[in-house]
């Protein structure tokens, strides 16, 4: 069984700053691409960014210059950092990941539980 766990998420005032992380662990034979999606109250969930496995990257337009995604392959561990932050970021933040194990041999999405993040003053 494989589990994605993020953390990180809080209240943080309009431009300040947050780090997610999420770790993948479980009976893991590789991982290819990882990333986090977001969702607002009321909103459909969204791309944030992601990463594939040699580094490659894609952003939403909403975060590209304030947020960076990267990952740390030893630690199968996603990791997004968050600058410059607004309201319009609060959101629950998930993270996802193209997991290939002994059982299911091809990479099959597994999502976190979701870690919430609040840009209030």
């Amino acid at each position: 069984q494989v589990q994605l766990v993020e953390s990180g998420g809080g209240l943080v005032q309009p431009g300040g700053s947050l780090r997610l992380s999420c770790a993948a662990s479980g009976s893991i034979f590789s991982i290819h691409d990882m990333g986090w999606y977001r969702q607002a109250p009321g909103k459909q969930r969204e791309l944030v960014a992601s990463i594939a496995s040699g580094g490659s990257t894609n952003y939403a337009l909403s975060v590209k210059g304030r947020f960076t995604i990267s990952r740390d392959n030893a630690k199968n561990t996603v990791y997004l950092q968050m600058n410059s932050l607004e309201p319009e970021d609060t959101a629950v933040y998930y993270c996802n990941a193209y997991i290939v194990t002994a059982v299911v041999r091809f990479p099959f999405r597994y999502w976190g539980q979701g870690t919430h993040v609040t840009v209030s003053s």
